[in-house]
């Protein structure tokens, strides 16, 4: 009962391109036709109206894959005709990061952020850009969130690579800061990854990214927890669930902080 037009991405979060029996031809398992994920990807792509597929470096154990795993998705994309779009953070740097702050006694919302340093942003989306590079297949960055990250698209663009940087709302209008606050339901609303950087400038400059061209759309990666949700990380912020609000608030972000603040001109806001 949607008011509005939408469309879907799919999430892929592991690969093996074996043929593995079609869950949705036939309660026989045994008897069931055997596909593979890129003629999974195919069927999407052809019958249901999906046009890009996304996949993570970070979520180790969970959404993450591999350089292997990404190379044989990206040449899936590619030949689908699909858009690939990634998830940029080193998700082994990230869980060093993680284990060493608990190690230390760091357990509140601030080690969100502490465990996930711009230069593990800006070393995969360079990473990724390389990978989509190799197969030949474009590739859209989420959640642009990093000084590092904005430039890894920059200087690839510049290259010729052909890749896209998407800033978020979130990034756009506020920074990490909060996560260091002293009320722990407050700094803990505030978590999401890649982390809101605590650095106050970075969101000007991803404005000015977008201004001249070097970031191209404004995303939201709307994803809402409330505060009795986040407080399951109460004691260990890994296990804090990663996600802000975006949606309805993007226009507004973007006009206030882009065009009210003589960055963007209007026609480039719309």
């Amino acid at each position: 009962k949607v008011c509005c037009d939408y469309g879907l991405h799919v999430a892929v979060t592991w690969w093996d391109d074996a043929a593995v029996p079609d869950s949705g031809a036939s309660t026989n398992p045994a008897a069931a036709p055997r596909v593979s994920l890129s003629d999974e990807m195919a069927t999407l792509v052809r019958d249901h109206g999906v046009t890009s597929f996304k996949c993570c470096m970070a979520y180790k154990g969970v959404l993450m894959v591999n350089d292997e795993q990404m190379f044989e998705i990206f040449k899936a994309c590619k030949k689908v005709g699909a858009l690939a779009q990634e998830h940029a953070e080193n998700g082994d740097a990230v869980v060093d990061g993680q284990e060493g702050l608990i190690e230390r006694g760091v357990t509140g919302p601030e080690g969100h952020c502490m465990s996930r340093p711009e230069d593990v942003e800006g070393e995969a989306t360079g990473r990724a850009i390389m990978i989509g590079d190799r197969v030949n297949t474009p590739v859209y960055i989420v959640h642009v969130m990093s000084r590092a990250a904005c430039e890894a698209v920059s200087a690839a663009r510049k290259s010729g690579k052909i890749c896209f940087g998407e800033p978020i709302a979130a990034g756009l209008g506020t920074d990490g800061c909060h996560c260091w606050h002293d009320d722990w339901r407050h700094a803990a609303g505030f978590v999401m990854g890649p982390p809101l950087r605590p650095d106050p400038t970075v969101k000007e400059h991803l404005m000015r990214a977008l201004a001249s061209g070097d970031l191209q759309v404004v995303g939201t990666d709307n994803c809402t927890f409330n505060a009795d949700q986040k407080a399951m990380g109460k004691d260990d912020f890994r296990r804090i669930p990663n996600g802000v609000n975006g949606i309805q608030d993007r226009m507004s972000v973007v006009w206030e902080k882009g065009v009210h603040a003589g960055i963007l001109n209007p026609c480039q806001f719309v």
